[in-house]
């Protein structure tokens, strides 16, 4: 990357300042709260403009289903902000779903946490050669309740594929005990999440052997 210079949201003309609806005046995002109304009631917000959102598609999609919803179909259920599936399409890909690591130290406390992790080898990596212990997998479970999944993290091939399937089962409540009972389809990079048993604060080694 040689310059990443960010992106400010185009609300400074729309004529938002009338009607009183407040914006962060450094990137012109627009803080709502939990049901995406802004400071002035019968004004409701949406999409990559909002303050400390995620700048998706398809969570602006999903978002305004749920508002429309809520606004005329008598619903009362909100957009999960948290429980969002993510990939990064890099040459080795990078998924994601819940909260980051520190975001979760952050909302729960480190000592009501257990993060399980691990280096793995995709088998189609074995005859091309590629470098041992480059993907790492990592979830992230609430000790308070039930050893539930808040965080899933996946380095590797495929990462997008692996991580929306597991965002499903996140969503339905995903426990550590719940990975563990899941039989693995081997070989592929996915089973390495129903066969996690080593822990961050353990210190033991994650390096593999082999596939």
């Amino acid at each position: 990357v040689l310059l990443a210079i960010g992106r400010d949201a185009c609300t400074r003309n729309i004529g938002l300042q009338t009607i009183g609806v407040k914006i962060n005046e450094k990137n012109g995002k627009v803080p709502v709260n939990d049901v995406e109304q802004t400071n002035v009631p019968y004004v409701y917000a949406i999409g990559d403009i909002l303050e400390g959102k995620l700048e998706l598609t398809p969570v602006a999609i999903q978002a305004g289903r749920l508002l429309a919803q809520r606004l005329y179909g008598g619903s009362s259920k909100k957009c999960d902000y948290i429980n969002v599936p993510t990939t990064v399409f890099t040459p080795l890909e990078y998924g994601s779903c819940g909260y980051p690591e520190e975001k979760a130290i952050d909302e729960y406390g480190q000592q009501n946490l257990e993060v399980y992790h691990t280096l793995f080898w995709p088998l189609e990596w074995t005859v091309a050669g590629r470098d041992n212990n480059t993907c790492y997998a990592k979830v992230i479970c609430n000790k308070q309740d039930n050893n539930r999944v808040v965080g899933l993290h996946v380095l590797g091939p495929n990462a997008g594929e692996v991580t929306q399937g597991f965002a499903a089962a996140i969503k339905c409540g995903l426990t550590k005990e719940l990975l563990d009972e899941t039989i693995g389809i081997h070989p592929t990079c996915a089973e390495v999440f129903t066969t996690m048993d080593i822990t961050k604060s353990s210190g033991q080694d994650i390096t593999q052997k082999g596939c």
